[in-house]
């Protein structure tokens, strides 16, 4: 099972990403080195959004979707 996520970041910007283990990964993006750069220096975060995808390539499409595509306004409605 995969997770698209969307983080609340400190500096009130939006992170979106893909796991397969959503609680370690909060904990990296909180604490850990592990951690994407850009939410490193936004600490901390907050989980505000997760849909799940039985694949990694359906996760992959829905990550880019957020992501790339879609606006924050449309982000903070999606959430």
């Amino acid at each position: 099972m995969y997770f698209v996520y969307i983080l609340a970041c400190s500096d009130e910007t939006l992170y979106t990403g893909i796991t397969t283990d959503l609680e370690r990964r909060l904990d990296e993006h909180n604490n850990s080195s592990k951690g994407a750069k850009y939410t490193r220096a936004r600490r901390p975060v907050v989980l505000v959004y997760s849909e799940t995808y039985e694949t990694r390539s359906e996760a992959c499409k829905r990550e880019y979707l957020i992501k790339h595509k879609m606006s924050r306004e449309e982000k903070k409605a999606l959430i």
